[in-house]
């Protein structure tokens, strides 16, 4: 569709001064309600106010990977020195948040949203990043979606049966008994293409930011619950203070207190988990906590080191919480924030209850649990699931360990966690499943994201953009390093790649049940580009994205 400037699109050509510069270049249906002139304005604004900063944090992670290719290591900075070694803390954490022990994640879309919110979690993460393909429709009926759910309006009822049957109704439970809406908006590399200023696309976390808050921010405030904001894939603390300015700006404009809009961060990048003590400085009056996002903390691992032949991984089956890296960056992250006063949140539990198995079900749920016993003895203040049939497991573990409402006092002094500890990479091999895995996983992921759909269950794992990072990074890691072998002796070459990929359409039999079905091949392509480029793209989603609306 063609660009279309901001007065034809909304038919207020008396309102089309205020904003001059705004181009919408899509349509879908109520986005006249959700992008009102009043919005774009704020949008507008912020966009001016952030975008030249944005471009100068990118070009500075372009320069820092350059220098990691060229055999560079991360490092904690001496110019900080003096943030980490001082005694501050974060502002005071509002009730509504004291409590955190288990958190839901997920997209956007009504279903998902009404059944997070009744769940019985303590916290829903309402996810416009990895677990939502960033279609307009999407992205506009997200956002209607939340507007709902704030104002308690929300419902769904399921298509009917093919007997005439109506479809199960969904509807929220009262607000009290609902979990703490938190919202994730894109990180700083993407861009939302249907919406420019000034010529140039708006940031896409900006776009979900602001409109979240133009809309919701009193209503949650009033309520006592925010609003609530997961920030993900900071490298650095500039990038922190970039969201501090443009959440201070949001306030400003809205009228609301300085500090009312809380924040977690992820620490989901290698170059971050150096720079927690800055990062939670640079967002003191607001920041809440940080998270564990291991998954992503895996790709960045993999992303900084593409070129370093001596810290290979091993496949991603191998790379658990257990392994020293991982270890040290988990604990590092609760001795660090135990000790400014914020929470130190654990990672994603991917496992969907598998039906028709009792024995392989209950050998996943015991990895659930092991895992949810490793995070909270280690000090972590609460944890994520993917699917509601896990709360449960996670709550009662918690419950056993953590009686109180989080776990601040566990200090973790004995923590030693050095630049070495955080570098080293995990031992391991690659077998030919692990190969083949990479390949599947990120082919079905891919399909499907190409297809609108973020969230996808594969081998009963709930996967979102994270595990099709590591899928393909690996893979192309393993093929630009000479000499790599699998197990059983193959070399890891072009060939096997080849193979792997016309093997695959008969490996998944009939996709047409399958998310995306329709795109496998078109899937299969982009994946075969990607592994043979020279260069490591820095993010899938990035050239998948041009192939969206």
């Amino acid at each position: 569709m063609s660009a279309q400037p901001l007065s034809d699109a909304f038919a207020q050509p008396s309102k089309a001064a205020a904003h001059d510069g705004v181009v919408v270049t899509a349509i879908s249906p109520g986005q006249e309600a959700l992008l009102t002139p009043a919005a774009l304005e704020l949008l507008a604004s912020l966009h001016r106010l952030i975008e030249p900063q944005r471009q100068v944090r990118l070009a500075a992670r372009k320069q820092r990977q350059a220098f990691f290719d060229a055999g560079g290591l991360p490092d904690f900075r001496e110019d900080t020195r003096a943030i980490r070694e001082s005694d501050w803390k974060v502002a005071p954490i509002p009730a509504a948040l004291q409590d955190r022990r288990v958190e839901i994640t997920g997209p956007v879309d009504p279903k998902m949203v009404i059944n997070a919110l009744n769940s019985g979690a303590k916290v829903f993460m309402a996810d416009f990043e990895d677990s939502t393909a960033p279609t307009w429709a999407n992205l506009v009926a997200g956002q209607q979606t939340l507007i709902a759910a704030v104002a308690g309006t929300l419902a769904f009822a399921a298509p009917a049966s093919a007997n005439g049957t109506p479809g199960k109704q969904y509807a929220l439970k009262p607000f009290e008994e609902q979990a703490v809406l938190i919202v994730r908006p894109r990180g700083w590399h993407l861009d939302e293409k249907h919406v420019r200023i000034d010529g140039a696309p708006v940031a896409g976390g900006l776009f979900d930011l602001a409109l979240f808050a133009f809309h919701n921010a009193k209503a949650l405030a009033a309520k006592d619950r925010g609003p609530y904001f997961y920030l993900p894939k900071l490298q650095s603390m500039e990038e922190a203070a970039l969201w501090e300015a443009a959440l201070s700006h949001i306030e400003t404009t809205l009228g609301l207190d300085q500090g009312q809009m809380k924040a977690t961060v992820l620490i989901e990048t290698l170059p971050a988990v150096f720079e927690m003590d800055e990062i939670l400085h640079a967002l003191r009056g607001r920041i809440v906590g940080l998270n564990c996002g291991r998954w992503d903390y895996i790709f960045s691992y993999l992303k900084t080191f593409r070129r370093h032949r001596d810290k290979v991984l091993p496949e991603r089956g191998q790379v658990t919480m257990t392994q020293p890296f991982l270890k040290a960056y988990s604990e590092l992250l609760i001795q660090t924030c135990h000790r400014r006063g914020a929470h130190a949140m654990g990672g994603m539990a991917a496992q969907i209850p598998i039906s028709g198995d009792e024995a392989a079900n209950e050998q996943a749920m015991a990895r659930v649990r092991a895992d949810k016993l490793r995070e909270v003895s280690a000090g972590h203040d609460g944890t994520w699931v993917a699917h509601p049939a896990l709360i449960p497991i996670a709550r009662a573990i918690f419950d056993q360990h953590m009686p109180a409402a989080n776990q601040h006092g566990v200090l973790r002094e004995d923590v030693k966690a050095s630049r070495d500890d955080l570098i080293k990479p995990s031992l391991g091999t690659i077998t030919r499943a692990g190969f083949e895995g990479n390949v599947e996983v990120c082919v079905r992921y891919l399909a499907a994201w190409l297809d609108g759909n973020g969230c996808v269950p594969i081998h009963w794992l709930m996967e979102d953009a994270a595990t099709a990072e590591i899928s393909r990074t690996q893979l192309w890691q393993w093929l630009h390093s000479d000499g790599l072998h699998l197990a059983d002796g193959t070399l890891i070459d072009f060939a096997l790649l080849e193979r792997a990929l016309l093997n695959l359409p008969s490996r998944l039999g009939d996709t047409s049940a399958l998310p995306g079905g329709t795109r496998i091949g078109e899937a299969i392509a982009l994946l075969d580009q990607l592994s043979h480029d020279d260069e490591l793209a820095e993010f899938l989603t990035l050239p998948a994205y041009e192939r969206l609306d």
